[in-house]
């Protein structure tokens, strides 16, 4: 009983033993292929190939992310310079201009000028590394354009906004007027 399949079938003479070697031997030879990849039509050039193309996508994914990060520090570079240049002078001002950043409320000590000037949109707050800074409008405009998430106070004025500008000009005071 512990004879195998073709042992039997050579003993009855339903096969002979030279066919039954080669059906074993090409039994062999196509687990090998199995194991190595190559069954069922699929051949080194195809698999290479698709590797090739694989890796040419990963390339140009990961040269791409390298774009953007250099693109990202270059800016964040000219904004620092810019501010560095720009900045107006801090002197040790008596009035605390709050703001907010994001969902807290943050505070400047500046001159009764420049809150006026902030009021109007002449100058503006922006984030400079832990600390804050105040440039003009124009710079701050230059800033917005490379990261808005840098100004955090710049209140656009109106058009011949200024402090001899009446902003009710246009609605003149009806003469039956009562108080």
């Amino acid at each position: 009983m512990a004879n195998s399949l073709r042992d039997q079938l050579v003993q009855t003479g339903l096969a002979d033993e030279k066919r039954a070697r080669k059906v074993e031997k090409d039994k062999r030879a196509g687990s090998k292929k199995v194991r190595r990849g190559q069954a069922k039509g699929d051949d080194h050039a195809e698999r290479d190939r698709r590797r090739r193309a694989e890796k040419a996508e990963r390339d140009r994914q990961l040269e791409a992310q390298r774009q953007a990060e250099r693109q990202r520090k270059e800016s964040t570079a000219q904004i620092r310079q810019m501010i560095r240049d720009h900045r107006l002078e801090e002197s040790g001002g008596e009035v605390a201009y709050q703001f907010t950043e994001g969902t807290k409320i943050r505070r400047i000590w500046v001159t009764p000028g420049q809150q006026k000037q902030l009021a109007r949109g002449d100058i503006a707050v922006v984030a400079f590394g832990k600390g804050y800074e105040l440039v003009p409008a124009e710079t701050a405009e230059k800033i917005r354009e490379r990261d808005p998430a840098v100004v955090l106070v710049h209140n656009a004025g109106s058009p011949g906004s200024g402090e001899d500008s009446d902003p009710y000009e246009e609605h003149p005071i009806p003469d039956d007027l009562m108080w």
